[in-house]
């Protein structure tokens, strides 16, 4: 009985978890536009932070109240990702080796894609994220956070900071490369 209400819980769309994933998605032109226009670079990592608060709180909510779903599987990663690379290209300009991460993330995310697809069709499942992703997003969204509330922030520590973030993503690619061919071989 409960495995049918997880399952049937599996492939709900309107769920608290979603509707948040699809605020952070939401929040992306503001943070854009605060950083580019008005150049109110602690308003932005304020709603930097708060894509991130919510994201803390989707996740919660999801695994307390037995509220996961496949869409929230595909939708919040989405959402961390394009608020990521968003404020990386904004803040880019003004740290570049912010690039570093930017490549790595962009080689994960397109191994995790090819290979989430392949699990899905060869195994007909879509697979979560696991700590190591999970940490080194919120490593990455501290450093973020950082430069924009520190936008003078001092180059050496701003080089600590992003090259910190970037073995975080390296180490949670090999983790996932690790996990995924795992998954592939078994089945």
């Amino acid at each position: 009985m409960e495995n049918a209400i997880i399952k049937k819980n599996s492939r709900r769309i309107i769920t608290i978890p979603n509707i948040l994933s699809f605020l952070r998605i939401c929040l992306i032109p503001m943070i854009v536009w605060l950083y580019i226009d008005k150049k109110e670079y602690f308003l932005t990592g304020f709603f930097v932070m708060l894509s991130g608060l919510t994201d803390i709180i989707d996740g919660y909510v999801a695994r307390t109240f037995n509220m996961t779903s496949e869409l929230g599987k595909v939708l919040d990663p989405i959402a961390d990702k394009a608020t990521q690379g968003g404020v990386i290209l904004l803040l880019i300009i003004d740290f570049p080796l912010l690039i570093i991460p930017l490549v790595i993330g962009i080689i994960k995310e397109v191994f995790m894609a090819i290979t989430g697809y392949l699990i899905i069709q060869k195994c007909n499942v879509v697979l979560g994220a696991q700590w190591y992703g999970k940490a080194a997003t919120v490593v990455l969204t501290i450093t973020l956070i950082l430069h924009l509330l520190w936008h003078n922030i001092n180059p050496i520590l701003s080089a600590i900071l992003i090259v910190f973030s970037s073995a975080s993503i390296l180490l949670a690619l090999v983790l996932y490369a690790n996990r995924n061919f795992g998954y592939l071989l078994k089945k």
